[in-house]
């Protein structure tokens, strides 16, 4: 870095404000309205003080929909910043900021449990994004009968009970004990004992280690705010060599879905994909188009697929 460069960053970091914002980015990702939340800021301050922290390499953003979330950018990595934020980490603002921070996931984790206790009832016969028997089928064709299994994000539960006809045993998490609790309606009705019922995060599964040799997120990865820890989470609860599987929906550009059906994500891209089963510790991974909606706006179905490595 040449002193021009090193005089911009300094002089970028040499503000409240800049400061409390690269603060909170370097917790997640975070969108403009969620960081004037947390601040109590307007959006005019927080906007113009982004686009400093941007200007000088501190934040990056990326689009999501109509919005962009914006990260610690490639000059927040490693020093000063890192002795600059850990050495304001007990302030009075910082702890705000941290607790402003916890306290809006902990809204979103409600709006999104809300969500799914008052439809779970009716979950079933919703048309939702990228539910086609096509994928479900293409997916089901990866999967070794008579093993330990568990569905991450049941949804209505259609995938856990096809997987309970060839399991050993499934174990179903989802964050809603009312989808859980319509899940065990059904398969008491269908006679299976072969389910085990689960609440909890799919970002912090509740399960021990190296558990399971298949693990299924079935258009839940788009439910979560923090995808790549999902995958990790997969993968702990794999035996080394099992087998993960995810459905989602290939990268899009339908907001609506944020509010009507709780999307956290609109969707992935291939490589990008590709790449996150990797970093969480996944090897022989394939990506691959399996079903395009026949309506409009004709959501495209991602499946990927990946084996535990022998060291996480």
């Amino acid at each position: 870095m040449d002193l021009a460069s090193t005089t911009r960053l300094i002089k970028a970091l040499g503000d409240e404000a800049r400061l409390r914002l690269l603060h909170l980015c370097s917790l997640g990702e975070l969108s403009v309205s969620e960081m004037m939340e947390i601040l109590n800021m307007g959006q005019s301050r927080v906007s113009t003080q982004l686009t400093l922290l941007k200007e000088v390499g501190l934040l990056q953003d990326r689009r999501l929909g109509r919005r962009s979330l914006y990260s610690l950018g490639p000059a927040a990595k490693g020093e000063p910043v890192d002795s600059l934020l850990a050495g304001h980490s007990e302030t009075i603002e910082f702890r705000d900021d941290v607790a402003g921070w916890e306290a809006l996931l902990q809204r979103k984790e409600q709006e999104s449990k809300s969500y799914f206790d008052r439809v779970a009832s009716t979950f079933g016969e919703q048309e939702l994004p990228g539910r086609t028997w096509e994928g479900l089928a293409r997916a089901l064709l990866h999967l070794a009968p008579r093993a330990r299994y568990v569905d991450l994000g049941i949804g209505d539960g259609l995938l856990t009970l096809m997987l309970a006809e060839v399991a050993a045993q499934v174990t179903a998490v989802d964050l809603s004990p009312e989808m859980l609790s319509q899940l065990q309606l059904r398969a008491q009705k269908r006679g299976f004992s072969n389910i085990r019922y689960v609440e909890g995060r799919i970002e912090a599964l509740p399960l021990d280690d190296a558990q399971f040799d298949v693990a299924v997120l079935s258009q839940a990865l788009h439910h979560t705010d923090d995808p790549q820890t999902t995958l990790e989470e997969a993968r702990r609860v794999l035996v080394p060599g099992g087998a993960l599987i995810v459905i989602d929906l290939l990268a899009h550009n339908e907001d609506w879905v944020r509010e009507r059906l709780q999307h956290r994500l609109l969707g992935f891209t291939e490589p990008d994909l590709e790449q996150r089963l990797q970093q969480a510790g996944f090897d022989h991974v394939r990506v691959s188009r399996v079903a395009r909606d026949p309506s409009p706006p004709h959501f495209m179905t991602l499946l990927a697929t990946g084996i535990a490595s022998a060291v996480p």
